[in-house]
């Protein structure tokens, strides 16, 4: 057990008494954590696995306005997204960037019924979208945010720019619009520095992962889910932010349900190595329908590209996985695009799945299911407040209502804003992010491309990492590895890290930009076990569920981690050859 996990347990054990339960350590959960504890509150946050680790972990990394929530009719949601959006570009500068989108254009006027078909109750899959609905969507987009601009207005190509830009798009793809939006390349960190800046600004807080609370004998208890150990705690208010586990957690806590509160979806995603796809996108996210009418992305994501989704619904809230049906959905979507290029399923590094937790509904197209957000007030032993829908974008807004109602059952009054608080690294990040760059390679003596690594991977805080690093004799996991042994220390003293597949799969991005191999989880491996103090059957324990995990949920089998292995050989051999 880290100090970290056993100070946190310490300060259960001396006090059991806390304002707010969160339960559900996503980011809906960690947002409201965050929120209500820089009110002055005193919370504790439960979550039964890693932080992070699922829904929040499976976005399809985007951080956006939802242009075609406008066809539902949501404009308030709109509004809403676009000033998170915004919002996040400022304060978590380091891990949310823009991202420049076009939209194929193959007709003028169709769909122009989509928006007054959602308003009389149509329930099916909207018409293809043409030139005129495109146009009045993105410049409602533009109209929203006009007073408080930080991206570029849309503009329209005409068909020759449009080939010039994109010469591998489909020919049926007569003119193309511009907008922006934005993208986040690490979500699972964001919620880690957020518990960070938590733990920093209010310590009377407790977060807890590998954690579960149940109802004993009229009584509240934590158990530790590795110990199986339980501890009896008091508080005045629940909030359940289990998102597509939510309708489960209600009558785990013995709460009555009419009805279900939650319709989950599935969404799929790859990450695809294909440098001719990376090259065709020019540097924009691809925003497209495919022949079922639903909405399709394909961006340049850490020099990879990123492709998804489906939007399946589901029966019961679960782990699930991107099924082979749906990898092949995927890629014949790319392949309605970007015809005359040549992709497989071979060049598939990573694939993962998550259950968006969206309100109930009985729509048919799942596309028509709100991605919008409410509490629902539920009487208990203490009062319950849960978190009904949401998306990544939202977060924010949605933690600060619901603390908002808490605070009011309590009695209490809000102390801050989170709108314009910065995030983690995003704290004073410049405007250049070279300018940082250029700092750690003078004070550090780093490489170029380590102080790159850094920088983008904890802004500001890249400054300690750095120093830390220094401080012993560092080297990478693997030849070609941009992390370092000492890198990976520090965030298993630090990082609220429990198991391997923690490290693997949401503090660094090893597997998903396919950088995970054999040998790096060995030299992973050892390092915990030193860190730790770990028996070898627990090691090889850990070791076992990770390639099975990744195996099973993300599409990298043992036989390809070896592989990696060799690979990463050979192109050592020949890079040290002398040109």
């Amino acid at each position: 057990m880290s100090d970290q996990r056993e100070q946190n347990l310490a300060s259960l054990r001396s006090d059991a008494a806390f304002d707010v339960v969160v339960i559900g350590g996503g980011v809906n959960g960690i947002g409201v954590y965050r929120d209500l504890s820089l009110q002055g509150l005193r919370v504790l946050l439960v979550e039964r696995n890693d932080f992070c680790s699922g829904c929040s972990a499976a976005p399809s990394r985007m951080i956006h306005g939802g242009l075609r929530y406008l066809e539902n009719g949501e404009f308030d949601l709109v509004r809403e997204s676009l000033r998170e959006r915004d919002a996040l570009l400022e304060n978590a500068p380091h891990l949310v960037r823009p991202l420049p989108t076009m939209i194929p254009i193959t007709s003028r006027f169709s769909g122009m019924l989509n928006a007054a078909a959602s308003f009389v109750g149509w329930k099916g899959k909207p018409a293809s979208r043409g030139a005129v609905p495109i146009k009045l969507g993105l410049s409602l987009y533009d109209w929203v945010t006009r007073t408080r601009r930080v991206l570029p207005r849309h503009r329209f190509n005409s068909a020759a720019q449009t080939r010039q830009a994109w010469p591998d798009l489909t020919p049926n793809a007569t003119r193309s619009a511009v907008y922006h939006d934005a993208w986040i390349s690490h979500p699972e960190r964001l919620c880690i520095e957020m518990l960070r800046d938590t733990a920093r600004a209010n310590r009377a807080s407790v977060a807890l992962n590998y954690t579960e609370l149940d109802l004993r004998d009229g009584t509240y208890h934590v158990r530790d889910v590795r110990t199986g150990v339980a501890l009896p705690v008091r508080p005045k208010v629940i909030v359940n932010a289990t998102g597509a586990w939510l309708d489960d957690t209600i009558r785990t806590l013995g709460n009555g349900l009419d009805k279900p509160l939650v319709s989950g979806t599935k969404g799929s995603h790859l990450i695809i190595d294909n440098p001719d796809l990376l090259k065709a996108l020019g540097g924009h996210m691809v925003y497209f329908e495919n022949t079922d009418g639903r909405v399709c992305i394909v961006f340049p994501y850490l020099g990879k590209v990123l492709a998804g989704s489906t939007d399946i619904r589901v029966e019961r809230a679960r782990r699930v996985r991107c099924e082979d049906e749906e990898r092949d959905y995927i890629l014949g979507s790319l392949r309605l695009v970007f015809p005359d290029l040549t992709f497989s399923s071979d060049d598939v590094v990573f694939s993962y799945s998550g259950i968006r937790p969206l309100p109930h509904s009985e729509h048919d197209f799942t596309g028509r299911i709100s991605r919008g957000h409410y509490t629902k007030r539920m009487d208990g032993l203490v009062p319950h407040f849960c978190m009904i829908g949401g998306k990544w974008t939202t977060f924010r807004a949605f933690a600060e209502q619901t603390a908002d109602e808490v605070l009011a059952e309590l009695g209490k009054s809000r102390r801050q804003s989170t709108f314009g608080s910065a995030i983690g690294g995003g704290v004073k990040f410049p405007s250049q992010p070279s300018l940082l760059e250029e700092e750690l390679v003078r004070h550090h003596q780093l490489s170029a491309e380590r102080a790159a690594h850094l920088t983008a991977h904890y802004g500001t805080q890249a400054r300690q990492v750095a120093e830390a690093c220094r401080a012993v004799t560092d080297t990478p996991l693997a030849p070609g590895c941009p992390y370092t042994h000492a890198e990976i220390c520090l965030l298993l003293r630090e990082e609220y890290i429990q198991t391997l597949s923690d490290v693997v799969l949401r503090r660094t991005l090893l597997a998903i930009t396919g950088g995970i191999s054999m040998q790096v989880i060995d030299t992973l491996a050892d390092l915990l076990k030193q860190e730790r103090n770990l028996s070898e059957q627990d090691l090889n324990h850990q070791r076992k569920v990770l390639i099975n995990e990744l195996a099973e949920f993300h599409g990298v089998s043992a036989e390809t981690l070896i592989a990696r292995n060799i690979k990463r050989s050979e192109e050592c051999v020949l890079a040290a050859k002398p040109a």
